[in-house]
This record gives C-alpha cells, structure tokens and sequence, in this order.
C-alpha cells in the first residue's frame, strides 16, 4: 500500500489534576478530569488506533507489525522492546503535578519491557501566573533532599519557573519536575508510563485513598549532579525555517511557523510526527491532502517521502536522530 500521514484516535487518561480544557482542540472527551490525551501511542496502558485511510481502525502495535520499517525508518523502533519508540500527549493541567522523577533505560528496577523516560514540553498556553517546578536547587544531595522530604519541606529544594506560552523544557530522566495548575502543554517523551513520585500535596487520588509515593526509587534514579535539562524561549525569526528545541539520544524536536507553503520530506532512517500548535493550513503529500488544526498529531512514514505544509500555522516536528 502507499504510505501517507496517519491520524490516530486519542487515548484519554483521567488525572485528579486534570481538566477539560483538550476540548478546545475539538477532542471528544469522556466526563471527568482529563488530564493526558495520548495522541499517538504503542503502550500496554494505551495504544492509538488510526482514524484516517486505509488503515483505519488498526492500532499502532498493529501497523507495527505489519508495515515495520517501511513505516518507522529503520531507526524507528525500540532496542530493548521492539514497539514504538515515542509517545506523544497533550497535557490539560488545571491543578499541580505531583512532584516526580523518571528513571533512565538501565534503572534495575524498571517493569520488564518498560523504558526510562526522557520527555520535553511545548507549553501551548498558561495562564497568568502559570509555573512549573524544574529541577533541584544548586547543592542539592540525596542526603539533604531525603532529610527535606522526611521534614515535609521538599519545596525549599526545588527550582521554580515562570512559564508563558512558546516556552520549551528538555527534562531528561533524572530530572525533578512537576507541571503546576494553569499549563496546557504538548508532550514528546521516550514510549515510557513509569514515574516515581516524591510528594503529591497530601492529595487523594480519584479512588478517595492517599496517592502512592516512590520515595525510594526516586532518590536512586535523580541525577543530583545535574541531568542535562535545559530550557527556552523559542520566538521564531523567520518562518519555514527549523529551530531546535530538543534534540536527545531518543529523539529530535524542533519548532517551525508556516508560512504559504514548505517543501519537506521524510527520510528512511525515521519517521516523523507534526503536532499543530496554532493556526491551521493543509498536510500534501503525493497522493492527497489534509487539514491540519491545533491540537492536530501526525505521524508521517519513513517512506511517504516528499510532503508540503501549506497555511499559517506553528508546527512542531519530531524525528529519531
């Protein structure tokens, strides 16, 4: 069969902090505090089936087995567990995150097939106000850090960072964050469900009980020497031109502004995602075309090949390195 862009159907995850703002994205929700859509995955606790084509109706995993490099590139899959590499979500925060930590790919105590996870965020829009916590204070220990937590003043060890919109982070594993209320963001992360909690405000969860915490596994995996993390204003100058907003061992990410329309092409190596953050405009490739809206995900083959954006509209653009 040709290849051409694929659209997936969004697994949606209720979060005792999540809200309903993913509905202004056209998404149907089902009732609750939504917090993640997970737009394109290949996950046990969620995977995508697509929406648009011939290949509607099969889930990622599926077209995994059947398509396999033709699609993903020949870089396009996990070492350790053979699915998709990525998982991409929208996050809707109306209330805090827990305060967390992600483990890297060789923490022992993963869940067989399970990977670390480094992740970036896009903030698509925050409210006045808006922050997020990011990362340890300078001088931070395991030792100073577990002494806070047994204290209940976690808080004072923790960097805090006003966010605006257009606003980008890079937290590779080992890195304490947590999103706070009032934060829309876009998420590009290894293929990864397995965050360890260090504190979580005393909330109970949906069920009514205590959430659980990872105190533990959390000391062992943060990286108290510093994981790399970094972050950015990303104004563009120029539009149809790339700026790098990420770029990992696991995966590249970069920000781009339509404007008319933009040759582009996929290589074999990999495929690539585009997620929609403002405007609107069309996807062309040779053998059709679709409209493309914020909050919109694709996920083009490795072997679509040449493929145009055309409209006014700020794009993200994913890809493996």
């Amino acid at each position: 069969m040709k290849p051409y862009p694929l659209q997936f159907q969004p697994e949606m995850k209720e979060r005792v902090w999540g809200g309903r703002s993913l509905e202004r994205f056209g998404l149907r929700l089902p009732e609750g505090r939504i917090g993640e859509g997970w737009m394109i995955g290949d996950h046990p606790n969620g995977t995508t089936k697509v929406v648009n084509g011939e290949l509607a109706g099969l889930g990622l995993d599926e077209i995994r087995e059947r398509h396999g490099k033709e699609f993903f590139g020949s870089k396009g899959f996990s070492e350790k567990n053979g699915r998709f590499p990525l998982l991409i979500k929208l996050l809707d925060c109306e209330d805090d995150l827990s305060v967390q930590v992600h483990p890297n790919d060789h923490y022992e105590k993963l869940p067989p097939g399970e990977l670390g996870k480094t992740e970036m965020w896009y903030v698509l829009d925050a409210k006045p106000g808006a922050k997020i916590l990011y990362g340890l204070k300078t001088g931070v220990t395991r030792e100073s850090l577990a002494a806070a937590i047994a204290d209940n003043r976690i808080m004072d060890c923790l960097q805090e960072v006003s966010v605006e919109a257009g606003d980008s982070f890079y937290i590779p594993a080992g890195t304490v964050h947590a999103l706070c209320a009032g934060v829309l963001v876009a998420e590009i992360q290894q293929n990864s469900d397995t965050t360890y909690r260090l504190y979580d405000y005393d909330r109970l969860g949906l069920d009514g009980k205590p959430r659980e915490l990872h105190v533990e596994d959390s000391l062992n995996v943060i990286a108290y020497e510093g994981s790399g993390a970094t972050r950015m204003k990303t104004d563009l100058k120029q539009a149809n031109e790339w700026l790098t907003l990420a770029r990992s061992p696991y995966f590249v990410t970069e920000k781009g502004r339509v404007d008319g329309s933009w040759e582009l092409g996929t290589t074999p190596e990999s495929f690539v995602i585009h997620v929609i953050c403002e405007g609107t405009g069309l996807i062309r490739w040779a053998d059709g075309e679709l409209p493309a809206k914020p909050g919109d995900c694709f996920l083009l083959p490795a072997s679509l090949g040449s493929y145009s954006l055309h409209g006014d509209m700020t794009v993200l653009r994913s890809y493996l390195p």
